[in-house]
Formats: structure tokens, C-alpha cells, sequence
């Protein structure tokens, strides 16, 4: 018999795999963050899907959805919201942002300026935004999807780390396989008349309840030195002039206890820390000048402390 969490990433790929075709290892990664309500960036070339995707996730979830582009001259009361004066009223009214919502895509965020990156700190940790002194509350689900050109491309600012450790999962998308991509084809540029198909809502009493399933999975005391260990690996790596974080270290450790669940098991194993290791760790390290020059990557880094750091017994 299936767990809740493991009925839940099935109706996920079920909702969502028909019309984001060949994602399923990201919608895995999705069924994750939903649950542990931890934010995802996507990286990725323009033109796969990271768009539709997030749309997609919305309308599986039952959500608002809202979008912000990423450019130059985007400003932070574009994204959190403004206050306006109301002639009828005679007073200032605040209009909301398009932050106020279940999904917020930031698409092309690293295109945005550091001043209008850093309006996204306190909604993405506290779940609020702070305007004129005042706190407005953000959904209980809130959830940001931010899509990341590679950062070689013209016109991009670096995400600043406070922002990038926010986000719990950093997901790589590769250029779909020739299969995949003549499914693409056949579907949105052959047959398909009025776009994407249908999304089929999960349901948020499924998704409260494999909140719960999580938390009853058992952390070993041994497990949770390992996760330690690697952070502190990480934080004295020769490669590394920033290493993993508290939060990050926390990051991980719900992640691979979600994991856990998804797989069927009632306890969290090292394997379940080194599979979510791969997208919790690499974008939250700071590279060395020196690591960068050797053509050293985050996720090459990363391959060489699940390699290094003893596992627990």
C-alpha cells in the first residue's frame, strides 16, 4: 500500500507529466519542496518549460498564481506592492504586489538588480512583507519558483547568498533527450489546438497530511551528525570561501527526511542525505577565485564531501 506522501508525488506526475513532458525527476524534487513549503530555483537555458511548469504547480495545488519578469529596471514595490492614494477614501490604500500569492514565479530573477533580488528576503523566510512599517501576511503555502539563466549570460547580476540560501532546492535542467523533445513537438507544435492540457488539482488535504507523514519519520542521532559533518566539511574545504549554512544543514536534513517518506521507509538512511545532497548543497557554497580559475563546480564539490565525509554506521 502506497504512503500519503508517496500517493501525493504520483498525482503530481500525474497532473503535472503530461504537459511538462520528460520532468519527471523534477517533479520528484517539487513533491519535496511542497511539502517541507521550502522555495525552488530552477537553472536552466531559456525555452524548456520552467514557465510552464510553474504554472502548472499552481494549478496542481489550487493556488494563485502570479509572475514577475526579471529585468533591470524592475523595482521592489513591483514585486511587494505599493501604496496608493484613493480619492474616494481621501486616504493611502496599499496594492498589493503580485508577491501575494500560492505561487509566485520570478522568472529570470538573476536579470533583476541586488536592490529589487533582496525585496524577496523577508517574504521567502518569514512568509510577510514589510511596507511603511507595517506587516502584511503572505498565503500560508507561499511559494517561490525563480528561474536563473546561467550566469555567463549577458545581463545578469549574481543572486546574493542570503537570497540563494533561502531557496531549498537548486534544480539543473538539462536540454531534453530526442524522445522528450518529439513529444514536445508532436504535442505543442503538431496536434495541440489550444495549448497545455488540463491540470488535475492534488488536493490540500493530501498534502496536510503528508506534512504529517514526514514528521513522523525518525532522525537517528547518528543521521544528524552526518548532516553536521558534511556541513562543517564543506565550511573548511579548500574550494569553499563560503560553506553550507545552519539553515541549510536544517534544509537538508528535512529534505532527506521527505525523501525517506517518498521512498516508503519509516527512517531517514545516509543514501536519503546524499541523494538530496545533490540540489540542497551546491548552490548555497561560495566558490573560491581560485576553485573558479580550475574550473572547479558547486556540484563537483559537493560529489567530493559525500565522498570524503565518513557515514555513520
Amino acid at each position: 500500500m502506497n504512503s500519503t506522501l508517496q500517493d501525493l508525488e504520483q498525482r503530481l506526475q500525474a497532473s503535472l507529466g503530461p504537459v511538462v513532458i520528460g520532468m519527471e525527476p523534477v517533479i520528484r524534487a517539487l513533491a519535496v519542496a511542497i511539502v517541507a513549503r521550502g522555495h525552488v530555483l530552477l537553472q536552466g537555458p531559456p525555452g524548456l518549460g520552467k514557465t510552464l511548469l510553474s504554472k502548472s504547480l499552481a494549478a496542481a495545488l489550487g493556488g494563485a498564481f502570479k509572475r514577475v519578469q526579471g529585468t533591470a529596471d524592475l523595482m521592489p514595490t513591483d514585486i511587494i506592492g505599493v501604496h496608493v492614494y484613493d480619492s474616494r477614501s481621501s486616504e493611502f490604500v496599499f496594492r498589493q504586489g503580485p508577491v501575494f500569492a500560492d505561487v509566485l514565479l520570478a522568472d529570470e530573477i538573476n536579470r533583476a538588480g541586488p536592490k529589487t533580488q533582496s525585496a524577496l528576503l523577508e517574504a521567502m523566510e518569514e512568509r510577510q512583507v514589510s511596507v511603511d512599517g507595517r506587516q502584511f501576511a503572505l498565503p500560508p503555502d507561499f511559494l517561490v519558483v525563480a528561474t536563473q539563466n546561467p550566469r555567463e549570460f549577458e545581463g545578469t547580476y549574481p543572486l546574493p547568498e542570503s537570497q540563494l540560501d533561502r531557496f531549498m532546492l537548486r534544480l539543473d535542467l538539462p536540454y531534453p533527450g530526442r524522445g522528450h523533445e518529439l513529444q514536445v513537438l508532436q504535442q505543442y507544435g503538431i496536434t495541440a489546438a489550444t495549448g497545455a492540457a488540463p491540470v488535475a488539482n492534488v488536493g490540500r488535504e493530501l498534502l496536510a497530511e503528508a506534512r504529517a507523514e514526514a514528521d513522523a519519520v525518525h532522525v537517528a542521532p547518528e543521521l544528524a551528525g552526518y548532516v553536521i559533518d558534511l556541513a562543517s566539511a564543506s565550511r573548511e574545504h579548500a574550494h569553499v570561501s563560503l560553506g553550507l549554512s545552519t539553515r541549510g544543514a536544517l534544509a537538508l536534513l528535512r529534505a532527506a527526511r521527505i525523501h525517506a517518506a517518498l521512498r516508503g521507509a519509516s527512517f531517514v538512511a545516509p543514501d536519503d542525505v546524499k541523494e538530496m545532497a545533490m540540489l540542497v548543497v551546491p548552490h548555497r557554497l561560495a566558490l573560491s577565485p581560485e576553485a573558479l580559475l580550475e574550473g572547479v563546480s558547486d556540484t563537483g564539490v559537493v560529489q567530493r564531501l559525500l565522498e570524503q565525509v565518513p557515514v555513520p554506521k
